[in-house]
């Protein structure tokens, strides 16, 4: 099994890999990391979410010399937004090598990108077009760019970019590194190959690879501070045979383990640290049945054949499609029915419509079960236990003996009480008290009203602002509100039950790749 540590690479890319939980390589990762840290150029053919940036990314940071404030690396993106997300992926792989990544693209202020180069940046990420304005009125030296990435190309195609493009390698030197990924392999993409690379190797991850099993695929939406309330509710609302709950990191499963087995759960964890005489324990417990759920990473649950499980939960969503086709595919077998659900907080909805487009699955929202739900069902299976030993004439003699003692001081009814209580007061839940609570916000019934502080400076219109919000929370972009836009401020109207989750989605976060402010708004003043 190939692991990160297997490609030579620099200790302090591994440290930051571990830091962002990947704990073994995709496909493309594993099959592209060898050949592009050999100097190869190369064609990677995959879709995004398969985990090609960091497939490229790796090597970047791993072969750039972070003494040296010349920029070495260049990527190139179609859009502003993916040029954001790749330099914050590529800014991970680096914090530890002291690597200056900088991203270039329309919409933000030149002067700010033309200050953050002379400050010397190593890796530069970029949109075609501002590339050529910075190209153009000579703020930005690419003389000394010893590697090219052209990220989706394809996409940059179809956008009208490919004289952009070439312009922009008649000015970067003949001798680099060059690696272009797309998702298809249209003729003028072949061409544009085949006049700037040197014999290419050809990698491709294809869509079969990563499509999705034929069983039932649901998400919950639930805020990152009441995560593991959320799936105690969904664990007391599900009939579950074995289950599998996947988590990002080994530290993750351990807390989440720790952290069901203290509300009652029968829950064991399994990861990489564990030696194979506790690997052994905590199998043979979960095929007996003796634990219900099997808490486990990626890694950890690779070479997993246990038959009878009905149950799949990402707790963690999966870093990228193949990830959630290999969790999915271990419930459903055999014919069996099969469930698979996760957790999606409002930072990962993104990532969750990618796993939908690329995996081309269904995967249906639903609503979280409510307190009294979960408490009615606990309820119910203590009183179905009870039945069940008062019909079996199940007993002991200290038993006996302690209750004779407690019916002598009480009596029946307050003896069944008390034993009752004592029985259940740690499976019952309790309203959480740490909801959102945004008061009097100026809004319809039933919305809350947000003030944020971008508007139509950065290109924002009604539809376009409805239809990225609606994305972001889960919901149709007919159920948001009326938005007001101004030159450098909008309101907005949300339904209540997705104002948390579009504040958490929003909070020291990005909107059309611009970093923003949200806070409930001030009811309006009365005339």
């Amino acid at each position: 099994m190939t692991d990160f540590q297997s490609f030579g690479i620099n200790e302090a890319i591994l440290r930051a890999i571990s830091d962002m939980g990947f704990e073994e390589p995709s496909p493309i990762q594993a099959a592209a990391i060898p050949k592009i840290l050999q100097g190869l150029d190369m064609i990677g053919q995959a879709q995004t979410g398969t985990g090609k940036t960091a497939a490229f990314g790796i090597p970047i940071v791993e072969k750039v010399d972070p003494k040296d404030m010349r920029v070495q690396a260049l990527v190139l993106t179609p859009t502003r937004e993916l040029a954001i997300q790749v330099s914050g992926e590529i800014r991970k792989l680096a914090q530890y090598k002291r690597v200056r990544v900088l991203p270039i693209y329309g919409g933000q202020s030149i002067g700010h990108q033309i200050r953050a180069v002379k400050q010397g940046v190593q890796v530069v990420i970029g949109t075609p077009g501002r590339l050529i304005d910075h190209i153009e009125r000579g703020t930005l030296a690419l003389t000394s760019v010893r590697i090219l990435v052209l990220d989706e190309a394809d996409e940059m195609l179809d956008m009208g970019f490919i004289d952009d493009i070439e312009r922009i390698l008649k000015v970067l030197p003949e001798e680099r590194q060059t690696l272009l990924f797309s998702a298809t392999m249209p003729p003028e993409i072949r061409r544009l190959a085949n006049r700037y690379m040197k014999n290419p190797e050809t990698i491709r991850v294809t869509k079969e690879e990563v499509a999705a099993p034929s069983i039932e695929q649901v998400y919950f939406k639930v805020l990152e501070r009441n995560k593991v309330d959320a799936l105690c509710r969904i664990l007391d609302a599900e009939e579950t045979e074995l289950g599998i709950i996947f988590c990002r990191t080994k530290k993750g499963v351990d807390e989440l383990a720790e952290a069901l087995q203290t509300r009652g759960y029968l829950v064991d964890a399994i990861h990489g640290d564990l030696s194979q005489a506790q690997r052994d324990k905590v199998m043979n417990d979960f095929r007996s049945g003796r634990i219900e759920y099997l808490i486990a990473t990626d890694v950890a649950a690779r070479g997993i054949d246990v038959s009878g499980v009905s149950h799949v939960i990402n707790y963690d969503i999966p870093q990228d499609p193949e990830s959630y086709v290999h969790r999915i595919g271990r419930t459903g077998r055999a014919g069996k029915r099969g469930r698979a659900i996760t957790l999606v907080t409002p930072r990962e909805m993104k990532q969750l419509r990618v796993i939908q487009q690329v995996t081309k699955s269904h995967i249906e929202p639903r609503e979280l079960p409510t307190i009294e739900e979960a408490n009615e069902r606990r309820i119910a299976q203590f009183m179905a236990e009870v039945r069940t030993a008062i019909e079996n004439g199940e007993s002991h003699p200290l038993i006996e003996e302690a209750l004779e003692k407690l019916r002598a001081d009480y009596g029946d009814f307050e003896m069944l009480q008390g034993l009752a209580y004592v029985a259940l007061k740690d499976a019952v839940m309790e309203e959480q008290d740490d909801a959102y609570s945004f008061g009097e916000t100026g809004a319809e019934d039933g919305m809350v009203r947000f003030f944020i502080n971008v508007g139509k400076n950065i290109g924002i219109t009604p539809n376009r602002l409805a239809d990225e919000l609606a994305q972001l929370i889960g919901i149709s972009a007919r159920e948001i509100g009326r938005i007001d836009i101004f030159d450098r401020f909008t309101f907005v109207e949300v339904p209540e039950n997705s104002a948390p989750f579009l504040y958490e989605a929003l909070k020291q976060g990005k909107l059309f790749g611009t970093r923003i402010y949200i806070e409930p708004a001030k009811p309006r003043a009365r005339r």
